[in-house]
């Protein structure tokens, strides 16, 4: 935890300071993002992260001593599996951390990412935790051996208990929020104690040329939208497996390929109802791979909740 630095070295501007709470904004060409910082206790940082972009780079520097939890509460964010692996961190997941290979790209597939990190300089925190309770000790080296965590990040898939109390953290009342939140990392070290280990890592994993070769075939179908091409013909064309291609690009982006490519296209629709008024429904329709008006609408009021037409009409 290199602190305001760290933020200062990655671009980040602190937009606001004020007594055990800083908030910094990230910008790039894809977006922005903020990370809310609150100093919980001695060693102990937490961290609302906000983002609407497609990667922010970090400028941390690893250093020893350290253990995070994060915990995703919308979206999906790349991280490093092993060498040259990746997998993805999602809704309800929580991610333990030694920051080890936390520098570089951290890439949000769906374009936005909610979700809280939980810091522990782990040697402060000891000193400054223990004790706080009767009967809790608090021993960082035991959680990093319990949870495997070496270089790469432990990732715990859907825990009842431990998203419970992360779910807790969001959307605190400002009157009671610092002390709310010291309660609930407590708990939350509480929890990480009694949780169970015994089930590995479900997820699946997939490396480097499988996952760019992936991103590609979204860039060209959303550069290429008026036209439709099968499955088997983006297979062959970016020459990876069906099979694959199509559980490798729901890891990365939460979705299928037709669904994504089905909610693309109605997104695209609507910018164009509202911005180019001059085009009918049904001249949109084909601008986006639909050959049949009828099936677009259908698929807009699924996607969107109103028929194009409703739509022109109650968007201004």
């Amino acid at each position: 935890m290199n602190g305001a630095e760290a933020f200062t070295k990655q671009g980040a501007e602190l937009l606001a300071q004020s007594s055990g709470c800083n908030v910094w904004k990230f910008r790039n060409e894809t977006g922005d993002g903020t990370m809310t910082c609150y100093e919980l206790f001695d060693g102990v940082q937490l961290f609302y992260n906000d983002f609407h972009m497609e990667y922010v780079d970090s400028g941390y520097v690893p250093q020893k001593g350290v253990l995070v939890a994060d915990h995703c509460s919308e979206g999906r964010m790349e991280y490093e599996y092993a060498e040259n692996t990746f997998s993805y961190f999602e809704a309800h997941d929580v991610k333990l951390d030694t920051r080890q290979i936390h520098t570089g790209r951290f890439v949000f597939p769906s374009c936005h990412f909610h979700g809280i990190t939980v810091g522990f300089a782990t040697a402060i925190a000891e000193r400054s935790l223990n004790g706080m309770i009767d009967g809790m000790t608090i021993d960082f080296d035991k959680l990093t051996e319990k949870f495997r965590i070496g270089k790469y990040p432990r990732v715990i898939r859907k825990n009842t208990a431990l998203d419970s109390v992360f779910s807790g953290m969001y959307g605190v009342p400002d009157s009671i929020r610092l002390p709310y939140l010291q309660v609930k990392v407590l708990e939350l070290l509480l929890c990480l104690d009694a949780a169970e280990t015994s089930e590995d890592e479900k997820r699946q994993y997939f490396y480097r040329t499988q996952v760019e070769k992936v991103k590609a075939i979204k860039t060209f179908l959303a550069e290429n939208m008026s036209d439709n091409f099968t499955q088997e013909e983006l297979s062959e064309q970016f020459e990876i497996p069906l099979t694959t291609m199509k559980s490798c690009f729901r890891s990365v982006y939460g979705t299928s390929i037709g669904a994504w490519l089905t909610v693309f296209r109605m997104n695209r629709a609507a910018e164009m109802l509202i911005n180019d008024r001059n085009k009918s429904a049904a001249e949109i329709a084909g601008l986006v791979g639909y050959d049949s008006a009828s099936k677009f609408a259908a698929a807009f009021k699924r996607i969107m909740g109103r028929t194009p037409i409703e739509y022109r009409k109650d968007i201004r």
